[in-house]
């Protein structure tokens, strides 16, 4: 039998797997090129079993799951595993992994590649907690301009860094595999539309306001899919506000479970706010995913998100998230069966086109080279 020859990457990841879609993507692009792949994370007391995968996967159990002593633990952990498995290149993903896999390359002589899936020091949890942000700021200005291999996901956060650090990122968007979604020719008769929600429950994401706005939008459901740190602050916000009727919390469901989901919308949101940097350039994987599932959407008017919407046609702006004024979007948004013919028929082309098959070819350039 011929003997492998194939190259090893580690991955790394502070999530517990269950749900990263950017990162599972990445992992099957990578195994397709020819790597052998190990994604590493963390289990949490409540963590999902993972499906299956066609690559391998390991999860680290800490004592610490929340502040600065999980991210020390984390990283101390994930750098004295790096000691001593064998690889020949290493992923990080976002800067909370970056310290281990960095100083493991060093010592290793190993190839490093950076992936960050957001502006991760503008992070609404950092922007008001300055000395905390003083501190990842510190890590990220020592790091990141010996990185030779970067790539992010938006073309603005890609600047910021490269003006920044002066190092060159490449941008992989966070873009669903392409998928056959059968149109339902008879949503504009079904007595209740459905709007949709699908990511994390952090602040900043219009949640609440989405929630209040349902006191104003009648024949609809918002349905919240994802898990976060406000998610009881939002169920109890329903249930004071008496909406218990017209919102529904999923938790957090496995990849599969929420393709299901998706493609049943009437209209996705992607409503974060302009709180820091990180909002205002973001260019999230949901917003994608509607796309991808033929889902109209509604999007905060941010440069990312809007010049997509704009270029494609395939959705609505706000400038307010004040819930009349967004309750106002929703509904023209849900029942003019006329504008959303349009968007229907602009989504196809859409997502034709913004689809992993053709963002995976800027993975290939990156790692082609490792090969």
């Amino acid at each position: 039998m011929k003997k492998s020859t194939s190259k090893k990457i580690i991955i790394s990841v502070t999530n517990d797997l269950v749900s990263d879609n950017r990162i599972h993507k990445v992992c099957i692009s990578l195994r397709k090129m020819g790597f052998q792949v190990l994604l590493l994370g963390r289990e949490l007391p409540n963590s999902l079993k993972i499906g299956q995968r066609n690559y391998s996967t390991k999860r680290f159990r800490l004592i610490f799951n929340t502040g600065a002593l999980f991210y020390t633990e984390y990283n101390l952990r994930l750098y004295l595993f790096l000691l001593f498995a064998k690889y020949d290149v290493l992923l990080a993903n976002d800067l909370d992994t970056l310290p281990a896999n960095f100083l493991a390359s060093k010592v290793r002589k190993k190839d490093l590649v950076y992936d960050s899936h957001e502006y991760f020091t503008e992070v609404p949890e950092l922007v008001n907690r300055p000395q905390i942000k003083k501190i990842w700021e510190s890590i990220e200005s020592r790091i990141l301009p010996a990185i030779k291999s970067a790539y992010t996901v938006s073309n603005s956060i890609a600047k910021v860094y490269e003006e920044k650090y002066g190092i060159k990122f490449k941008v992989v968007r966070n873009i669903p595999f392409a998928s056959n979604i059968i149109i339902d020719n008879n949503s504009a008769n079904k007595s209740t539309k459905i709007i949709l929600y699908q990511g994390a429950l952090n602040i900043g994401r219009g949640l609440k306001q989405a929630i209040l706005s349902m006191h104003f939008i009648e024949k609809a459901k918002l349905i919240i899919a994802g898990d976060g740190d406000i998610k009881v602050d939002l169920e109890q916000l329903v249930s004071n506000e008496k909406l218990q009727d017209k919102v529904e919390f999923t938790g957090r469901l496995p990849i599969d479970e929420l393709q299901k989901l998706t493609p049943t919308a009437d209209l996705g949101l992607s409503i974060e706010e302009d709180l820091g940097l990180n909002y205002r350039y973001a260019l999230p994987n949901k917003l994608f995913d509607y796309i991808q599932a033929r889902v109209p959407v509604l999007v905060s008017n941010l440069p990312e998100m809007a010049a997509i919407v704009n270029q494609y046609k395939i959705g609505e702006t706000t400038g307010s998230l004040e819930p009349r004024i967004l309750a106002d979007k929703i509904n023209k948004a849900l029942f003019d069966n006329k504008q959303r013919k349009t968007w229907k028929s602009n989504l196809e082309r859409a997502a034709k086109e913004l689809t992993w098959e053709n963002e995976e070819k800027i993975l290939k350039e990156i790692y082609s080279g490792f090969l």
